[in-house]
């Protein structure tokens, strides 16, 4: 017989955002059960880079973008690759980006991402002050740097519209750069300087850790792959791959890379890609990593964590199936040696993850059109960590039936019909 339970809210997906979107519920007195095909955080919640980007307010898909994207192509170690093998899956997607990087799609996206960004600074620092997590970040500031003072000034537009939203940062020249962060390589002379930047600095653990808080304050969390959400008058019933059912008054589907497919089956087709991110975490070591470090011309970081020193970055579109190629975490290393030559190569664990990417950058929050009582909360890129506690405060309202805090229609998941 087909085992049955009832629960108040389930969450699908133990990665930051759908932890975080459980801590939320939970705080609005609703009893959570976490639904997990996996282990907690054991995906792109484990290998990023631990940096809270509350000033990455310009959309990826920006005029003129796609004049340099073929460049970028070329080289299938830059800082954006498409694997031939998976080309022609990527073309509807690509489609859609190129729309989105109209002068107007544009504009939509900064004011966006703005909002988002200010609502996420805010909660995170509630989640900070909870005594469980705060020793997980760390206040490093942040460098932004450039090879060139060309790059560096064909970049003041972003950093106007960054300064516009309220960011603070600092234009800083070689000497300020080497007391920021020695050992930089000399060709690093013009840089941006965010004194108020944080970095978790144990992603993992952290998303382990709520998950944990979850679970000690009365939520529940069980392993199993979600193969079908049927919504019905209460509510939503969950079925798992070992035929196990669910039934529950509210769904958040959480699955990041993984949640595609029950969109779909929801009706609602959201283009949801993957950009295949890889890093290289190396050992504690006699170099003192300072800051976060962005290396702009060449899309990739360098951030301090407990365990050591994380270089990764650049984007791979090649979906969920496709063999990992950690030519590219090689590549993005033998960049960190030259630009910081003290930095200590040797030893390092290498790892490849999925981000769940929509075409215009922006997550996909809201309810299902199946049901009120189903909602989404995925597709959030390279931003899951920065914007999961708003994230959580945007399910929990919506949950709630409350306004929410801040509008959710940039972020609704019909924008793609």
């Amino acid at each position: 017989m087909t085992a049955q339970s009832n629960a108040d809210a389930v969450v699908i997906g133990a990665g930051i955002v759908g932890v975080m979107a459980a801590h939320y519920l939970q705080n609005d007195g609703r009893k959570v059960l976490l639904v997990e095909r996996d282990e907690v955080a054991a995906g792109a919640s484990a290998g990023n880079a631990g940096i809270l980007a509350f000033p990455e307010i310009i959309p990826i898909p920006s005029p003129g973008i796609m004049f340099k994207a073929p460049k970028w192509l070329l080289d299938p170690l830059g800082p954006l690759s498409l694997p031939p093998a998976y080309a022609l899956n990527m073309v509807p997607w690509l489609w859609r980006f190129w729309r989105a990087s109209s002068r107007k799609a544009f504009a939509h996206g900064i004011a966006a991402h703005t909002g988002m960004m200010q609502l996420a600074a805010g909660e995170m620092e509630r989640v900070r002050a909870i005594a469980e997590l705060s020793s997980f970040f760390t206040h490093t500031g942040t460098l932004d740097l450039y090879d060139s003072e060309a790059s560096f000034n064909a970049a003041t537009p972003d950093w106007l519209e960054k300064e516009k939203a309220g960011f603070q940062f600092t234009s800083v020249g070689r000497a300020d750069i080497e007391r920021l962060q020695p050992g930089l390589a000399p060709q690093f002379r013009h840089a941006m300087y965010t004194p108020a930047g944080i970095q978790v600095n144990d992603p993992k653990g952290l998303t382990r850790a709520v998950a944990d808080l979850v679970v000690t304050r009365g939520g529940t969390l069980q392993k199993g792959e979600v193969r079908d959400i049927a919504p019905h008058a209460e509510g939503a019933t969950i079925t798992l791959a070992d035929g196990v059912t669910i039934t529950a008054r509210t769904v958040v589907v959480a699955g990041g890379a993984w949640s595609k497919p029950l969109a779909a089956r929801l009706g609602d087709p959201v283009p949801l890609e993957t950009e295949r991110g890889y890093n290289t975490t190396l050992p504690a070591q006699d170099f003192q990593l300072q800051r976060q470090l962005y290396f702009n011309d060449h899309a990739f970081v360098v951030t301090p964590l407990a365990e050591g020193i994380r270089v990764g970055g650049a984007v791979e579109l090649g979906g969920l199936e496709l063999a990992p190629n950690y030519r590219r975490s090689k590549a993005l290393l033998a960049k960190a040696s030259r630009f910081l030559p003290e930095l200590k190569t040797e030893g390092g664990r290498e790892w490849m993850g999925f981000r769940p990417s929509t075409p215009d950058c922006l997550p996909v929050i809201g309810r299902s059109s199946a049901s009120p009582s189903i909602l989404y909360a995925f597709g959030h890129g390279h931003l899951g960590l920065t914007q999961s506690a708003a994230t959580g405060r945007l399910v929990s309202d919506l949950a709630a039936g409350r306004a929410t805090s801040l509008s959710t229609e940039p972020f609704r998941p019909g924008r793609f019909r």
